[in-house]
C-alpha cells in the first residue's frame, strides 16, 4: 500500500486519541504554526478569566475580521492553551482570534460560564483593534459545550445585555460545531447539578430563545457523533429558519464529536472541511451578512 495512504489511515485512527475528551494533545499544537500575539490577558478577576489572542502574520495589517472561540469540555474541563491549533488555523486564514478560559464546574454552575463568556466578548469588542482586528462586530464560534455557550449568547439576550450589548448589534454571526442546543432531559447527575440553578430547565436551552432575529448562524456536526447527537444541530437550524432567521446546517458523513474540531489541525484536515466551511462563512461579504 502507498505510504501516503498508510499515513492517512494512521492519522484517522489516531485522531480520537490525540484529542481525547475534546482536549487537544500537545502533538497537535506542536505541528501548528505560532500566531499567538498575547497570552493570559485578564478580562475579569481570577485565574480562569483570562484569554489568548492570535493574529495573522504582519503586524501592520489592520481591520481583520475577529472571532471569539469557546472550547468545549462538558463545562467541567478545558484550557485555552490546548486550543492553540484552532487559533493558529483561523489566524492563518486572516482572522484575529480570541480564546478565553472560563470558570468550570464544580467551581461554578449555570449560568456563571455564560457570564464569563459574555465578559470575554465585551473585552473582545473593546480591545481587538489593538491586535489588528476590525471595529465591526466579531463572530462567535464554539465546539461542544463551547458551542452551547456561543448559542446562548447569540439567542438569549440576557447575557450580552449585562455589558450593554445585543446579539444583533454586537455579533456578526455564530459558528457552532457539534453543539448541544436542545438536550433535555438531562441524562447524568453531573449535568443535573450543573444546570440545577436554571428553573425551569427549558430556560437553559438555546432552542428556547429562537425568535428569528438572531445574527446569521452556521451549525456543523458529524453524522457519527454519539456524544452530542446531530439532531441538536438540525432542530436548532430548523427552528431558526421557521421563525424567519438565517441558519445553515451541514452534517459530515463518517465524522464524530472529536474529529470535527480535530480537522482544524493541519495534519488532520482531510477528516472534514469544518475549517474551510467555517472560514468561508465568516469571510462572507459584510453586505450579505447585513441582509441576513
Amino acid at each position: 500500500m502507498h505510504p501516503a495512504i498508510l499515513m492517512r489511515r494512521h492519522l484517522l485512527a489516531s485522531a480520537p486519541l490525540l484529542l481525547a475528551g475534546c482536549s487537544p494533545a500537545g502533538l497537535v499544537n506542536a505541528l501548528a504554526p505560532d500566531h499567538q500575539v498575547a497570552r493570559s490577558v485578564a478580562y475579569g478577576s481570577g485565574p480562569r478569566r483570562s484569554l489568548d489572542v492570535y493574529a495573522p502574520s504582519g503586524s501592520a495589517i489592520s481591520g481583520r475580521p475577529v472571532v471569539l472561540f469557546l472550547y468545549g469540555g462538558s463545562w467541567d474541563s478545558g484550557d485555552k492553551a490546548m486550543y492553540r491549533f484552532v487559533g493558529d488555523a483561523l489566524a492563518s486564514r486572516g482572522f484575529v482570534v480570541v480564546i478565553p478560559d472560563y470558570r468550570l464546574y464544580p467551581e461554578v454552575r449555570y449560568p456563571a460560564f455564560l457570564q464569563d463568556c459574555a465578559a470575554a466578548l465585551a473585552w473582545t469588542r473593546q480591545h481587538a483593534a489593538r491586535y489588528g482586528g476590525s471595529a465591526a462586530p466579531p463572530f462567535i464560534m464554539g465546539h461542544s459545550a463551547g458551542a452551547y455557550n456561543a448559542a446562548m449568547l447569540t439567542l438569549d439576550t440576557r447575557w450580552l445585555a449585562a455589558h450593554d450589548m445585543t446579539p444583533r448589534g454586537d455579533l456578526r454571526g455564530m459558528v457552532g460545531l457539534a453543539g448541544p442546543y436542545d438536550f433535555l432531559p438531562l441524562d447524568t447527575d453531573e449535568l443535573r447539578d450543573i444546570f440545577a440553578p436554571g428553573r425551569p430547565l427549558q430556560s437553559t436551552q438555546p432552542i428556547t430563545y429562537v425568535d428569528g432575529r438572531n445574527p446569521p448562524v452556521l451549525l456543523l456536526a458529524g453524522k457519527r457523533d454519539t456524544t452530542v447527537r446531530p439532531g441538536n444541530t438540525l432542530r436548532l437550524a430548523a427552528a431558526i429558519r421557521a421563525k424567519g432567521g438565517f441558519a445553515l446546517d451541514l452534517l459530515y458523513p463518517g465524522i464524530g464529536h472529536v474529529e470535527i474540531i480535530a480537522a482544524f489541525s493541519g495534519p488532520l484536515r482531510f477528516l472534514a472541511p469544518s475549517l474551510r466551511d467555517s472560514a468561508s462563512f465568516m469571510h462572507a461579504p459584510a453586505e450579505a451578512m447585513a441582509r441576513w
